[in-house]
């Protein structure tokens, strides 16, 4: 069970390099854009997160 969620955090942390190793400048621009969001549109934006990975990890699973 602990190798499976080391696995897991090590693949998140691989997705969220991604964006800013391939295209630097759009991840910039993305991450000024959040920025510039209040705190309810950030937390609907975590909540649809948490949502889409509980159902991918459900389909999976």
């Amino acid at each position: 069970m602990q190798l499976n969620l080391l696995a897991a955090f090590a693949l998140m942390l691989i997705l969220e390099g991604l964006l800013p190793f391939m295209a630097p400048a759009v991840w910039r621009e993305t991450f000024r854009k959040m920025i510039e969001l209040s705190d309810g549109q950030l937390r609907f934006i975590g909540l649809g997160s948490m949502l889409g990975g509980l159902l991918v990890f459900f389909l999976v699973k």
